[in-house]
């Protein structure tokens, strides 16, 4: 009787955990997004830290040193419809420290919020490849950015390859305008539901409209960077890091002001609410 009560509590225990792993919408690479939704109404909370090696001036020696800045961002995601998903984003930069001179700014964020619709055109399998669209609208201390992505993915059993197509126009408040390009590619593999493995790869390249610079600078690029990451699932909550070596130009000696690393890395925890 005694094995019997432990069986079913057993059981019951791992149905409910596979039930948990299945709400959740995990993401296993952190730069590239893949066609997955979440379900009508379903709402998941996401933590983004992102960090990169740098270079400035030291107040005290007047040479340069490395620091490491970072930057945060909260994402809440709403199922709206079948296949349609709403984001809303908080973003945060922290002064790395105003004792420090020459420092860049963060590649690619500011302080600011964002909003964001991805959209899957057909049900996972349907189509030969799963094709979505995801618009995005930015607003921070600098800029008003527009963002749109083409986002394909196709499954092979386990592995799963993801590509996304993207750019942005960027009006900034200065009346700067910039072009960007920044498309991304992983592959991801499941050993478990609960762990998955996988290459992830971006870049990223900044193009000056008024007026256009004379020449190309290291600072715009492109530059792409290439790198493992894993996502571990515990159900509702999931957790995904990536950690990417620049592999362009990576003879560069890193100087005061540039925002392109040798190393970056990008941590996320994700919450089913």
């Amino acid at each position: 009787m005694r094995s019997a009560v432990l069986a079913a509590i057993a059981t019951a225990a791992l149905v409910a955990a596979t039930a948990a792993t299945g709400r959740a919408n995990p993401r296993a690479l952190p730069f590239t997004y893949t066609t997955d939704t979440l379900a009508t109404g379903e709402v998941e909370i996401e933590q983004y830290v992102d960090l990169v090696a740098l270079r400035a001036i030291s107040p005290s020696t007047s040479s340069r040193q490395w620091y490491l800045p970072s930057a945060f961002q909260t994402e809440i995601e709403i199922g709206l419809a079948d296949r349609l998903e709403l984001g809303l984003y908080f973003t945060f930069v922290p002064d790395p420290g105003e004792q420090l001179a020459g420092k860049a700014l963060f590649p690619g964020t500011g302080n600011g919020l964002k909003q964001r619709v991805r959209y899957v055109l057909a049900d996972p399998g349907v189509w030969p490849i799963d094709v979505g669209v995801y618009g995005e609208l930015v607003e921070n201390e600098r800029e008003i950015e527009l963002e749109a992505k083409l986002l394909v993915q196709k499954r092979f059993d386990r592995l799963r390859i993801a590509a996304n197509l993207s750019g942005e126009y960027e009006l900034y408040f200065s009346e700067q305008r910039e072009l960007v390009l920044n498309p991304s590619l992983g592959a991801t593999y499941e050993i478990t539901p609960r762990l998955h493995v996988g290459l992830d790869a971006w870049l990223r390249g900044e193009y000056p409209r008024n007026p256009p610079p004379p020449s190309r600078t290291f600072g715009l690029g492109p530059q792409a960077y290439l790198g493992p990451a894993v996502m571990v699932n515990f159900g509702k909550l999931w957790w995904a890091v990536g950690a990417y070596a620049r592999v362009t130009e990576v003879s560069h000696d890193l100087q005061p002001g540039e925002p392109y690393g040798p190393i970056y890395v990008r941590s996320m925890i994700g919450y089913d609410l």
